[in-house]
């Protein structure tokens, strides 16, 4: 109720009805001795000690969960319910043999997949909202995350065929500057890669437009909207890839897992089925 700011929305949530969960609330309220929202017509907020609370509330909860997996370990048993995030490219291109493979070997396991952008997979496995992510790695150390690179992935600069750059036998850094580009959007982890690069040469990037979405990205670049960067895995005849001697593109995909928690049985099985897939692949 504290993220969702509704006892409707929570209830449909949790599959409880409301007054179950109003009647749980007041009693916690009670015990505590202090009230823990503000009820404000059908919207509720935290009050200074629901907000005091709440932390350690989510801290409890990732405890008794990481408890749980430690002693459903004991078993030895790869079943139950895994979470997992993972960015929509990823999930396109690099996962759908590996995920093939897993289902095969471990049936018992309920595979709960969620795509969204790598860097908010990150936060939800530091959160605890997420086992495992599968994604885009972040170019520096996140605090309580411990990543493993699994996929190298180069990236090129690609323009349209009709392109006016495309009549330049030797475009350099200032010339590809001039025209507008089409990145993902700023702060993630690939746009990141994409201004280090830039930075040293200290021009600004004209931005045309920006998504998430690399399948859209590719298909804007070859109407002829812009310039950017994409895998070398997306490269195809309608793209023209582009070289500049002082821009060496590269970013690297992997799995991510908090460092202080116990993985449950089928995620340390996802994590070695991804492994011998990369070594299977050289």
């Amino acid at each position: 109720m504290a993220e969702t700011g509704s006892f409707s929305q929570t209830s449909d949530q949790l599959f409880l009805t409301q007054p179950a969960i109003s009647k749980r609330v007041a009693a916690l309220e009670e015990e505590l001795g202090t009230p823990l929202f503000d009820r404000l017509g059908r919207q509720v907020s935290l009050t200074e000690a629901g907000r005091a609370l709440l932390p350690r509330a989510r801290s409890i909860l990732l405890q008794l969960e990481d408890s749980r997996r430690a002693i459903s370990n004991l078993s030895g048993r790869v079943a139950g319910s895994l979470c997992i995030g993972t960015s929509h490219h990823i999930g396109l291109h690099r996962l759908p043999p590996v995920l093939k493979r897993f289902i095969q070997q471990y049936p018992a396991v309920e595979l709960d997949i969620r795509f969204m952008d790598s860097e908010e997979a990150c936060r939800a496995v530091e959160h605890g909202d997420l086992e495992l992510g599968i994604v885009t790695l972040p170019l520096q150390p996140v605090a309580n995350l411990a990543t493993h690179v699994i996929w190298p992935d180069p990236l090129s600069l690609v323009i349209s065929h009709q392109h006016p750059l495309k009549q330049i036998s030797e475009i350099d850094i200032a010339a590809l500057a001039k025209y507008p580009a089409i990145l993902p959007s700023h702060g993630t982890y690939t746009r990141e890669v994409i201004e280090e690069a830039f930075r040293p040469a200290g021009l600004k990037l004209k931005i045309g437009m920006s998504t998430n979405y690399l399948e859209t990205i590719k298909m804007l670049v070859m109407v002829g909207l812009g310039w950017s960067v994409l895998p070398n895995t997306m490269l195809s005849k309608e793209l023209q890839a582009i070289r500049i001697r002082e821009i060496a593109l590269r970013r690297e995909l992997g799995i991510v897992r908090h460092q202080s928690r116990t993985l449950s049985n089928a995620a340390q099985a996802l994590i070695g089925v991804v492994k011998r897939a990369r070594s299977s692949n050289g």
